[in-house]
């Protein structure tokens, strides 16, 4: 299993910056690299609680395909999303929210497994991992630029 941690301070409200998190239109626009577009479940706007999204994007040169559901939510703190369908032998994206002075932190927890054995862990080590890790960080960029 791999685990990347990312912090990420925000000059913004608490509420604004969950929100944004979980908005399906703003992560097309900030996952733009990829050209990853929402194409089921829930397609636009804000996403809730046991509710799904298919992501569909170009990694690697192939177009893949990426179900997720949010399986815990407690408002302005924390929700989770966790593949259902995908490439991943198992795939958990947590994210975590907490306000000081007018200054979110976000915490992004993402824990996965690739499938194939020695293979998908040398495919991690040599490329998944820096390519998953780069996808956070740019992702919260504009995070950040949109919450600010």
């Amino acid at each position: 299993m791999t685990t990347i941690n990312i912090i990420t301070k925000v000059n913004a409200p608490i509420q604004k910056v969950f929100n944004i998190n979980r908005n399906i239109d703003i992560h097309q626009q900030s996952a733009s690299k990829t050209n990853e577009i929402a194409i089921a479940g829930v397609t636009s706007g804000l996403i809730n609680h046991n509710e799904t999204v298919t992501w569909r994007g170009k990694h690697f040169g192939f177009y893949l395909t990426h179900k997720s559901r949010i399986t815990a939510m407690n408002l302005y703190d924390y929700f989770v999303d966790e593949m259902e369908e995908g490439k991943f032998k198992s795939f958990r994206h947590e994210h975590f929210f907490e306000e000081s002075k007018g200054v979110t932190t976000m915490t992004d927890k993402l824990c996965y497994e690739t499938p194939f054995g020695f293979f998908g862990e040398l495919f991690d080590i040599l490329f998944l991992k820096r390519h998953l890790r780069n996808f956070i960080l740019y992702r919260n960029q504009i995070l950040k630029e949109l919450s600010e």
